[in-house]
């Protein structure tokens, strides 16, 4: 495994970090538990030492997987990085969508980090992750409705209190970065990255260049279209979110899985699947520093580690981005 260091700071996580979104299943159709907790512990053992989570994935339970994952492995030699700012169990702050929860109950998530919420927040995520300190704390959405002082100054007395070592945010653009600065060093930035969704390198993945901020890519395999495994025909069992994204609509998968196919070769020589080339083609793209990799089973989180072993030349990498652009991506 790789590791990169994070912003101006000392905190190193691996370049593959695993990404326990599907691992609380809220979302994603449905998960098992032990599962998830294997798929974590095998991509530890080949060195992916970081694991991204969140209470609101599976309200609560992605968290107590990853503490149930984590619980025989030296705290020290994990970072545990999770988020804050999205509430299903409390009506206030900017009203982000419905949905239901892995019991199939109906479930309002607001966006809210008002400071109060910050510091009860974190103290329940450091309860479900067994665990005494968060190594990076990560607002999950901006708040429109709180001023980022306000948030950040929370993220700051939990600093000085040892629970929270370093402060990142998410879907932040560069204007909110720079705001959230003022009050505290945000040191990364968690964007949704991938080959087919690059509208980040537009603003914010140049800014967080020029002030050292690093960027976490959060699906860079397009929520697994890009393995080149999901058919126009695909079917989404029931609560699976991507039926309603637009980059899974026939025609983008039939226009997306023509480009694998125009890769795959490449893959083949050197003995990778299409998503172990795609992910390192991820970690390689300038401003990028960490992707991270969601992984329902051990298979697929060995996989995911393994990408890690792939290398590419520039001439490979124009390659690739020349097909990128020839498929119209």
């Amino acid at each position: 495994m790789e590791y990169r260091k994070i912003g101006n700071s000392d905190l190193e996580l691996s370049v593959i970090t695993f990404g326990a979104w599907a691992a609380g299943g809220w979302m994603w159709g449905s998960t098992d538990r032990n599962d998830a907790i294997n798929a974590i512990k095998a991509s530890y053992d080949l060195g992916v030492t970081s694991i991204d989570t969140a209470p609101i994935y599976g309200q609560g339970d992605s968290e107590q997987i990853v503490g149930d994952a984590i619980k025989d492995i030296s705290r020290d030699k994990l970072q545990i990085v999770t988020k804050f700012g999205m509430r299903w169990d409390l009506a206030k702050g900017d009203f982000g969508f419905k949905s239901k929860n892995n019991d199939g109950k109906d479930i309002d998530i607001y966006k809210y980090a008002g400071k109060e919420s910050v510091i009860y927040e974190c103290e329940q995520s450091l309860k479900r992750l067994g665990t005494d300190y968060i190594d990076l704390y990560q607002i999950h959405w901006p708040d429109i409705t709180t001023p980022i002082s306000e948030t950040f100054e929370a993220v700051s007395r939990l600093i000085e209190q040892g629970k929270v070592r370093y402060a990142g945010v998410c879907n932040y653009n560069a204007a909110q970065l720079a705001e959230a600065d003022q009050t505290l060093e945000i040191i990364s930035n968690q964007i949704p990255f991938s080959m087919i969704n690059r509208g980040v390198e537009d603003e914010t993945v140049p800014y967080c260049i020029e002030k050292n901020k690093s960027v976490l890519a959060y699906s860079p395999m397009e929520r697994g279209l890009l393995t080149g495994k999901i058919t126009p025909d695909y079917q989404f069992e029931e609560g699976d979110h991507r039926k309603d994204v637009k980059f899974f609509t026939p025609e983008n998968i039939e226009k997306t899985n023509a480009f694998l196919a125009k890769i795959k070769p490449l893959a083949d020589e050197k003995n990778a699947s299409l998503s172990q080339l795609v992910l390192r083609w991820t970690v390689e793209r300038p401003g990028i520093t960490i992707a991270l990799v969601g992984a329902r089973n051990a298979k697929q989180s060995v996989q995911n580690a393994e990408a890690i072993n792939v290398k590419l030349s520039a001439d490979e990498i124009e390659m690739i981005n020349t097909e990128l652009k020839n498929a119209g991506f």
